[in-house]
């Protein structure tokens, strides 16, 4: 007999010292608010990762799948739309995290903070952000992203 996930309600300091580690994407999808029409804007099979520390630092690197060396400026400007990267100081607050971003893929985002919600099933965290309009995909539009990650170090 399988046995259910241990889905767990994480807040606070708990949620923090949970969060601590690699984490390993597994999938992103993006959820249009008007249509409910999910897209998977980085693909089937993206890549990336995300590294909380201990001393409270969020390393954030997710590529889209299919990405080849760029050849042009017209290629360099494409890669930008399959890419979300960023690292700054992050904070709980409940099930979320807010990261203080310090450097990031697009300088619109640097000196923002950028909340994420969080939950935990066993070693897979799943994240969504608020609704907004990003830069990468439909920026006319307000879009979340669900995003699945699996740990990968403790």
């Amino acid at each position: 007999m399988a046995t259910k996930p241990s889905i767990k309600e994480v807040t606070g300091d708990s949620l923090r010292q949970a969060l601590i580690g690699t984490w390993e994407l597994i999938a992103y999808s993006v959820e249009e608010r008007d249509t409910a029409c999910l897209v998977p804007a980085m693909g089937e099979a993206p890549r990336g990762r995300v590294i909380f520390t201990a001393d409270g630092w969020v390393a954030f690197n997710l590529e889209g799948e299919g990405r080849t060396p760029a050849r042009n400026d017209a290629d360099r400007a494409a890669l930008l739309q399959t890419l979300v990267s960023y690292i700054g100081r992050f904070r709980i607050e409940g099930n979320a995290w807010i990261t203080q971003i310090e450097t990031a893929w697009v300088p619109e985002w640097v000196g923002s903070e950028q909340k994420r919600f969080v939950s935990l099933t066993d070693n897979i965290a799943n994240v969504t952000t608020p609704w907004r309009h990003m830069p990468n995909w439909a920026p006319e539009k307000l879009t979340r992203s669900l995003i699945r990650f699996r740990r990968i170090v403790a």
